[in-house]
């Protein structure tokens, strides 16, 4: 394990599996630097053929470290400097296939992550809510075209407006998920389906998976959207929730 992310190959499928389980896996900067590596790794090396998400404990993650994005906020850190824009870019430009099982909370870019995955298992009981706006934030990872394009507009701004929660199994009607699996089989499900993948054509998968995703597009995107949300974590509007949620206090935005 290094910096609360375990990387484990299994035969020609790679885990990466989120391993910080007293802060409900909350992504901190040196995570993002492992995963963004692994990812990295992971098109580089033909002996690997797919790539699984997974996460130790009750959730599988709750978004970005507060404390991290305080620090940008106060300055104290460059948003440039953090290694989630390399990781974002990874998922953006994956040509290999990259499947997560979530359960639990999934918050912010456990939720937009899942929009670049190719195959998602969920809980039935899974929590997935992208409430950008209650931090004074706005949407990430190109999903501000990609979660309305799969679940529609109107459910798409409560998630991002209101942070309303979609639930595992609601994840699977709405097509943010594939398939609602107990909490107890996931892990084992999503890796059987990773081996299924790693078992077909690696090429006709890369090609497919070109042809359904425009990866400079998404990158684009990405970029547009890195910027207003950059200019946002300095805004008054941020400092104020995220010291109301260090506070364990409701925000005041006047």
């Amino acid at each position: 394990m290094s910096d609360h992310v375990t990387v484990r190959q299994i035969g020609k499928v790679l885990e990466l599996r989120l391993a910080r389980p007293e802060k409900k896996n909350a992504l901190s900067n040196a995570m993002y630097g492992v995963l963004a590596d692994a990812l990295i790794r992971a098109e580089a090396e033909a002996g690997i053929r797919c790539v699984v998400l997974t996460a130790e404990g009750a959730d599988f993650t709750a978004g970005n470290d507060m404390a991290d994005f305080a620090a940008i906020g106060a300055g104290a850190q460059s948003l440039q400097e953090r290694h989630v824009l390399r990781f974002l870019r990874q998922l953006a430009n994956a040509k290999k296939p990259l499947i997560a099982a979530v359960q639990g909370q999934a918050v912010g870019v456990g939720t937009t992550m899942l929009l670049h995955c190719d195959l998602v298992y969920v809980a039935p009981d899974a929590r997935l809510t992208a409430p950008f706006c209650n931090l004074g934030l706005v949407p990430e990872a190109a999903s501000s075209q990609l979660l309305p394009a799969r679940i529609g507009y109107a459910r798409a701004y409560a998630m991002f407006a209101l942070g309303e929660a979609v639930s595992g199994l609601e994840a699977v009607a709405l097509g943010l998920a594939n398939q609602a699996i107990g909490a107890d089989q996931l892990r084992e499900g999503a890796l059987a389906n990773a081996e299924k993948l790693a078992a077909r054509a690696p090429g006709a998968l890369s090609a497919t998976k070109a042809l359904l995703r425009d990866g400079a597009q998404i990158s684009a995107l990405m970029d547009r959207e890195g910027a207003v949300f950059g200019e946002r974590l300095k805004s008054g509007e941020a400092r104020e929730a995220f010291a109301a949620f260090l506070q364990k206090r409701a925000p005041v935005f006047e």
